[in-house]
């Protein structure tokens, strides 16, 4: 029987509002396994970015825990979840969050140079999947001098070079062309063949058909379709 690489247990999330509280996951229980690629699907502000928060350990539950290949995320050290956000997951934000001060080239090795590889092969394994994503005459560019889509490629790119087990993504293509969504989703199936596990967020119908399986977020709750 495959192991579950990620175990959700009994997630509740409350956020406070003022004087009101609103209960984005009341009773979350989920497992996936490893090589699974998942569309997350729901209704704008049912909570798909929060829920991709809790399993990248950028946000806590207010009850619940998650298991990321065995390991209790919430009950780990700052360096012991440091080491495993450097290692193990890499994510693809919304609004691409690049360094307006470096190129894009510097944009994709960041990953490699925090977790300390050496530079030229860093340099190297930047300039491939920048080529991938056709951007390579693009790479001594910054991103006030990239479309919104060339900005969200390199973001996308910046967080694939990390080949980490775990690919985290929220709205990934969504502010790309249809050729630059099926070029990203070609990427993900060559991850998801090397046993990689993909989680994205989508409103994309025909994106989310293509996964393995939809978790659907709606009024708390979340169900495999």
């Amino acid at each position: 029987m495959t192991k579950n690489f990620i175990e959700i247990k009994k997630i509740k999330k409350i956020f406070n509002h003022g004087r009101d509280k609103i209960e984005i996951f009341k009773n979350i229980n989920i497992n996936i396994k490893k090589g699974d690629m998942v569309a997350l699907v729901g209704p704008s502000g049912s909570g798909k970015s929060s829920f991709l928060h809790l399993v990248a350990m950028l946000d806590e539950p207010t009850n619940g825990t998650i298991y990321l290949d065995g390991k209790n995320i919430f009950s780990l050290s700052k360096d012991e979840k440091d080491y495993l956000k450097q290692r193990k997951i890499s994510i693809i934000f919304q609004n691409n969050n690049l360094l307006n001060d470096f190129s894009a080239l510097e944009n994709v090795l960041m990953p490699l140079i925090i977790r300390g590889e050496k530079p030229y092969n860093s340099s190297e394994k930047a300039k491939k999947i920048l080529k991938s994503f056709n951007l390579l005459e693009r790479i001594d560019h910054f991103p006030k001098q990239l479309s919104g889509g060339e900005q969200q490629r390199v973001a996308i790119a910046r967080s694939l070079v990390a080949q980490t087990d775990l690919i985290l993504a929220d709205e990934p293509t969504g502010n790309l062309d249809h050729k630059s969504s099926k070029d990203v989703f070609s990427y993900f199936l060559k991850l998801k063949k090397l046993k990689k596990t993909i989680i994205f967020a989508t409103h994309n119908r025909e994106l989310a058909n293509k996964a393995d399986y939809k978790l659907s977020i709606n009024k708390g709750d979340i169900k495999k379709v």
